[in-house]
């Protein structure tokens, strides 16, 4: 009897475990629910979107309004055009800048909006006229080593 009771702790420890593992999984890998029936739609195009991915988050005052539902390259443009659900309690107005930016040490990018001052505000399907793309870590390095460079000479 005694032996069951122990087995039963440790069964009950190692549920408790995985779920505390499973938890951590998600907020790690930014899976977080989010109630997609109460938004609406808008898009950016993008010269360059670095890390970006499908669930990143969406930002404004480091609040999170949305979600990017989707990433595809417009074969037109030759420009990344990102799909955004953005939650309906938040309206946003039509020269709001969308930018991609990266936080925390393991380098999440998300996208942050900074609103404008547009009276008229964006309706589902519409998109932003402002964006500024992903700061490349490689790019700025060669900027910095050719300026270098040229110095020198």
């Amino acid at each position: 009897m005694e032996r069951t009771t122990l087995d039963l702790w440790v069964g009950m420890f190692v549920v408790a475990g995985f779920g505390a593992l499973m938890v951590l999984a998600f907020k790690v890998g930014n899976l977080s629910t989010y109630n997609v029936s109460q938004s609406y739609q808008l898009q950016a195009y993008f010269d360059n979107i670095g890390g970006l991915k499908a669930q990143a988050s969406v930002k404004s005052a480091g609040v999170l309004v949305g979600r990017v539902t989707d990433v595809k390259l417009d074969t037109t443009l030759y420009k990344a055009r990102v799909t955004m659900n953005i939650d309906k309690r938040y309206q946003f107005p039509k020269d709001t800048f969308a930018n991609i930016l990266t936080s925390g040490l393991l380098g999440e990018q998300y996208i942050g909006l900074m609103p404008g001052g547009d009276e008229v505000m964006l309706k589902d399907g519409e998109e932003f006229k402002k964006t500024q793309s992903a700061v490349v870590l490689e790019d700025l390095i060669g900027k910095f080593l050719y300026g270098k460079a040229e110095d020198s000479k």
